[in-house]
């Protein structure tokens, strides 16, 4: 929609081709429904360091139209954000439908022709006459220049099922396998069912593989009725399944990340001095859902008073607030997936323009390209970028 709405703009006859009935079908259920449009990073290198080493490539385009343009593009056609944690940016309605129809309104401003119903089945470059022949089930459409934004695999409901990466391989382009990248987490354990819906905002999770640490992030956590989610997992979520292709994963959670052992030790025996019962004592510091199967999984009596907890008890709870053991089952599939990873190599790009360095007039965009981004903004922010860029020089 960007890159056809870009195209349009310069005065290009730009012809739209949906697979839906109607456009913008996953843009709809971004966020939750509210559309988390982009993340406050204006400053170009700050914004590229969260695409780690794919963000060397993206230099040149972001300088072009970053997240600075991209702001102003939506406020120029009076489209509020606001900003919420870590940096995340929202449409002030909470309604991901806003951006969708902003998107909308400026292709029908800039007389970009829509084709809902339209399925691809497949794009063909004529050598001779240097056009595209994009087949649909409607016939063909000839091209002098052809931009692919299909998307990669995640929430293939939506329509991104992967065909973009059959064309582009016939077309010559080399892709990396696809699969998913920020997805929520399923559990083995039983007891963490009774917590969906929990969301715990600051914790530690370290991820322990082979006996060994792997690795430590802190953030929030959202308790799940198969596993946990939340911003913090997801963008664990991909080292996780690497990790669980060749060995079992175990999640430690740290409710008290603040603490040290010491500290907490201290701080626990202080909670604990009065003479209320173990529940409400813990209740004053973690949620009452929480602290209910903590005391069960320990087998403490809830409503002991604290002053005849025995010291072997406090040891017990003491550790495991440290160190709650979530042994992981899996990763969900493609229809929880937020994004996919995997798509063309990106040696095979002119990140100047997003033009093909494989077929001239040829622009791949978005999703389809193999950059890796955590959740938070990352990924919509590629897609008004490398539109943009495309749209303004297709």
């Amino acid at each position: 929609m960007m890159a056809a709405a870009t195209a349009g703009a310069r005065g290009l006859k730009v012809i739209l081709l949906e697979k839906n009935n109607r456009l913008g079908k996953k843009l709809a259920i971004t966020g939750g429904g509210r559309c988390n449009v982009t993340n406050n990073k204006p400053e170009v290198r700050e914004m590229l360091a969260q695409y780690k080493k794919e963000g060397k490539f993206l230099f040149s385009t972001f300088t072009k139209h970053g997240v600075a343009e991209s702001i102003a593009w939506f406020n120029n056609r009076g489209v509020e954000l606001k900003e919420e944690n870590e940096g995340r940016l929202f449409p002030i309605t909470e309604k991901a439908e806003t951006i969708r129809q902003a998107l909308e309104d400026e292709l029908i401003k800039n007389k970009v022709t829509v084709k809902s119903n339209e399925q691809v089945s497949g794009i063909t470059y004529d050598q001779p006459t240097e056009k595209f022949i994009i087949g649909t089930k409607q016939g063909q459409v000839e091209a002098s220049s052809c931009i692919i934004a299909t998307g990669g695999v995640a929430r293939p409901e939506t329509g991104s099922t992967g065909e973009g990466f059959v064309w582009l391989k016939k077309l010559g382009h080399t892709v990396v396998a696809n699969n998913n990248a920020l997805v929520p987490i399923a559990l083995k354990t039983v007891w963490t069912k009774g917590l969906s819906g929990l969301t715990l905002p600051e914790v530690k999770v370290t991820v322990f593989a082979y006996d060994k640490k792997q690795f430590s992030r802190t953030g929030r956590v959202l308790f799940t009725h198969i596993g946990v989610s939340g911003p913090l997992i997801l963008n664990m979520s991909k080292e996780v399944g690497d990790l669980l292709d060749h060995t079992e994963v175990t999640l430690y959670l740290d409710l008290f990340p603040c603490f040290d052992a010491g500290e907490l030790k201290e701080h626990l025996k202080l909670l604990l001095s009065s003479n209320k019962m173990i529940i409400n004592a813990l209740t004053e510091e973690l949620p009452k859902q929480l602290v209910k199967v903590i005391l069960e999984e320990l087998q403490i009596e809830g409503e002991t008073p604290c002053h005849s907890v025995s010291s072997e008890d406090r040891k017990k709870l003491l550790n495991y607030l440290k160190r709650v053991p979530l042994p992981v089952k899996s990763l969900l599939g493609a229809d929880k997936a937020v994004i996919s990873s995997g798509g063309v190599v990106l040696e095979e790009i002119d990140f100047r323009t997003m033009e093909s360095k494989i077929i001239s007039n040829l622009y791949i965009v978005g999703d389809l390209l193999n950059i890796n981004r955590p959740s938070g903004g990352y990924s919509l922010q590629l897609c008004w970028t490398t539109g943009y860029v495309a749209g303004a020089h297709a």
